[in-house]
């Protein structure tokens, strides 16, 4: 019989639903359990896409006799870290405090008040590599309950007090100067895998945030290193394993040093944000390499990935028919099957292919050599290699179809979908797609819709059900992501939309006093802590993204207050950054924008000529520019004028589209011209 996970929408919870645990979600009626039948809570946290959570669950939640143990002991609470960031983070930090590492499937035991004592994170079912067996856990921590309860609640109070002094975290006042990016450069440079690419050795992760931070120390100061350093790592992790080489996107991250063999999830978020690195890096270079992968991982994003109201799902998972990366994985033989004699052995020559594997016998298809050094090698021409390549893609792409499919969590999160939305609307204006700007303007309506009921924002959607209120991420994701739509589709209304979401993350997750921003809302369900996570971790932290998002939407609404809440909060984080800068990528982007005279770019254009002004938004979309913001109207668009002051008063020259470059909306003389603008935009400082 289905436990009560049965009604979740969560993919991940509804995957236990049929456990003989006797699972709850988290809320009110499994903590009044605990407390009348004063139970310790069992809590487990993990999500869909995640192998080891598969594993503890198959070993574990499965079998009746651990499934026993814990439903007489525990009140026993399911959650999906996804919807639920803000339990993640307390009960992660806790995890951390007391054993020095983290991960998921995360496992806490907490007192009916919901205060963590021990915990851990996967549990064997029987002992092995020194962890104890889940079982084992299992029947110490019930003893230690109902035995030595006053060491129980205090070593609980000691660890609540540990993490109520985590979210004041606050470092000494720091100035906000440039030797901070100097510094952060040079501790980076430190530890950059000059052969491989990323930094360190095994596992690697793409850490988009750090290589955007490096790109804008480039454009900031002329390092050529910076660059360097950047565009080696590009190419080095599209050529590698780690990038889907047939269906596009990328997996979690590599077990190895040279990006060859992934953790085979694929997440939303790590393709938004890399799609938005690979793009920055095709803007600062020009390279071509660069917009391909843009272009493959996001039409991956619309092909696989998204809903038909236009919402993106959460994940795929590593697993299919039991064994990670078996989806993804193939054997020299079935290529030449596949392809003939001729195409089949180019493309093993060009992807690395043996008869022997370079995974559990089976090949992971990699770029490890230049087209034009397989095509000499091989004996023919680089066009004819290059043809067999793409055709082999779709013979490929349409075989892999066929096989069993990884799971997919098919829940639409707010700022996960707004991190894509950037992408798509980035993507739109730069490339110049109409497919991605059309997806873009889908995905904001839903998540301005269905996601926002009854007027206000929701975390996750499935099923035609919106629920959990949202929290700073997603508030401050979703304004970041419509003031892109904004600067791709010059309609006022997104950036109205936008200030319609900062207000409410001001009022709501804004502490004037301790001058931070919160994870939760001041209305929100009371929990152990009021959880505050400063670090850019896989994504950007709310605070981080909210600060960015207040620099930039100053800046075209002309709106100071919102300028001097984010300088003020980060001024208040300066000195955590000072002191671990590697561990704040995104939010070194705003210390940039705040050392930096922003530069603003104001286009109009004659009534009904818009398409006369895309000369000059080319020049825009053709440069790396982080410190810009821009804007466009008709000429006789009061509207536009009024709600953008950068527009106010900018008439066209002689009735052509006009261009006007500003600092602090004092602006040089307008130009007409793309060249002209070029050269505005190239001399200009705040560039």
């Amino acid at each position: 019989m289905p436990n009560r996970l049965a009604d979740e929408t969560s993919p991940y919870l509804r995957q236990h639903r049929d456990n003989p645990v006797e699972w709850y979600p988290w809320g009110p009626e499994a903590l009044e359990r605990a407390r009348r039948e004063d139970r310790p809570l069992l809590l487990s946290i993990g999500y869909a896409a995640c192998h080891w959570c598969h594993v503890m669950a198959h070993e574990s939640f499965e079998d009746e006799q651990t499934a026993r143990l814990m439903n007489e002991r525990f009140v026993n609470v399911k959650v999906d870290r996804e919807e639920r960031p803000d339990l993640d983070s307390i009960y992660m930090n806790a995890v951390q405090q007391m054993t020095g590492h983290g991960g998921w499937p995360l496992t806490a035991f907490l007192l009916p008040d919901g205060t963590p004592f021990f915990g851990g994170t996967y549990y064997p079912p029987e002992p092995r590599h020194g962890m104890p067996a889940f079982r084992q856990v299992l029947q110490a921590v019930a003893e230690a309950y109902r035995t030595q309860r006053a060491q129980v609640q205090r070593s609980a109070a000691e660890l609540r007090d540990a993490l109520a002094h985590s979210t004041q975290l606050r470092a000494q006042p720091t100035p906000l100067e440039p030797e901070l990016m100097d510094r952060t450069f040079m501790a980076l440079a430190r530890h950059f895998d000059a052969r491989y690419g990323g930094f360190g050795s095994a596992p690697k992760f793409p850490q988009p945030m750090t290589w955007e931070f490096l790109l804008r120390h480039w454009k900031r100061s002329g390092e050529p290193r910076a660059l360097e350093m950047v565009t080696h790592t590009l190419r080095q992790m599209a050529a590698g394993g780690m990038y889907d080489q047939i269906g596009g996107g990328f997996h979690r991250y590599s077990v190895d040093a040279r990006w060859l063999v992934p953790h085979f999830e694929k997440m939303l978020y790590d393709n938004a944000l890399l799609a938005q690195l690979y793009l920055h890096g095709y803007q600062a270079t020009g390279e071509p390499e660069f917009r391909r992968v843009v272009e493959e991982v996001l039409d991956y994003l619309l092909r696989e990935m998204r809903s038909p109201e236009g919402g993106f799902y959460s994940s795929q998972d590593a697993d299919s028919e039991g064994e990670e990366g078996r989806f993804y994985v193939w054997a020299a033989d079935e290529l030449d099957a596949l392809l003939g004699e001729d195409d089949g052995a180019l493309v093993r020559a060009f992807y690395g292919v043996s008869g022997g594997g370079n995974f559990e016998g089976k090949n992971i298809l990699h770029r490890p050599r230049a087209l034009a050094e397989v095509a000499a090698d091989e004996a023919v021409a680089p066009e004819q290699l290059q043809a067999a390549l793409e055709r082999a893609r779709g013979v490929l792409y349409e075989a892999r179809a066929r096989r069993v499919w990884p799971g997919r969590d098919e829940k639409v999160l707010t700022a996960w979908n707004a991190m894509t939305l950037r992408a798509l609307a980035e993507a739109a204006f730069v490339l110049e797609r109409d497919d991605y700007r059309a997806a873009a303007l889908a995905n904001a309506e839903l998540l301005l819709g269905a996601l926002r009921p009854e007027g206000r924002l929701r975390r996750s959607y499935k099923d035609d059900v919106a629920k959990i209120d949202a929290f700073l991420d997603d508030h401050a994701l979703l304004a970041d992501a419509l003031l892109a739509l904004y600067e791709t589709t010059f309609d006022v209304r997104w950036l109205r939309e936008a200030r319609g979401l900062v207000e409410p993350m001001i009022e709501r997750f804004w502490d004037d006093t301790a001058g931070v921003f919160y994870d939760t809302a001041a209305d929100a369900e009371p929990l152990v802590v009021r959880p505050r996570d400063l670090f850019d971790n896989a994504t950007p932290s709310g605070t981080s993204v909210a600060i960015t998002t207040l620099q930039r939407l100053a800046v075209l609404s002309g709106e100071a207050r919102y300028d001097a809440l984010a300088a003020r909060a980060l001024e208040g984080v300066a000195g955590l950054v000072a002191q671990v800068p590697t561990a704040f990528g995104h939010l070194l982007g705003a210390v940039d924008f705040y050392l930096a005279t922003p530069q603003e770019v104001a286009v109009v254009y004659p009534s009904g000529q818009a398409e006369a002004a895309r000369p000059l938004l080319r020049v825009l979309a053709e440069r790396y520019l982080p410190n810009t913001v821009r804007a466009a109207r008709a000429e006789d668009d009061a509207q536009a004028a009024a709600a953008v002051p950068l527009l106010a008063e900018r008439p066209t020259q002689d009735g052509r589209p006009t261009a006007y470059v500003c600092e602090r909306y004092a602006c040089r003389q307008p130009v007409t011209e793309p060249e002209a603008l070029a050269r505005e935009l190239e001399g200009a400082p705040g560039d």
